[in-house]
């Protein structure tokens, strides 16, 4: 079992920056790819990042070039980092992990938190 609590959700203007936090417990030693995603009100929840244990990368289109995804294996911490923020990134956010190496973009993720609310406003 892993346990995922996110932090750094809150209100913020459109083009500013947050940086969101999920930390680890449990049977941290399985996970293999730590990432983030999302899901707007009335929409269907989205994959917004993923970086493998080797520090390999995924982003979703919308986001490339604004948000960056980080991994720190020595504490089990997986950050995101979101510049230049829209309206439309308006979310709950996510943490979510694998334990194999398996595409979380074909199979999913194994563990969820519970969220953090991002509100953008224009």
């Amino acid at each position: 079992q892993v346990q995922l609590v996110e932090s750094g959700g809150g209100s913020v203007q459109a083009g500013g920056s947050l940086r969101l936090s999920c930390a680890a417990s449990g049977s941290i030693f399985s996970i293999y790819v730590m990432g983030w995603y999302r899901q707007a009100p009335g929409k269907q929840r989205e994959l917004v990042a993923f970086v493998t244990r080797g520090n390999s990368t995924n982003y979703a289109d919308s986001v490339k070039g604004r948000f960056t995804i980080s991994r720190n294996n020595a504490n089990s911490m997986v950050y995101l980092q979101m510049n230049s923020l829209e309206p439309e990134d308006t979310a709950t956010y996510y943490c979510a992990t694998r334990a194999d190496r398996r595409s979380p973009l074909i199979y999913g993720m194994d563990y969820w938190g519970k969220g953090t609310l991002v509100t953008v406003s224009s």
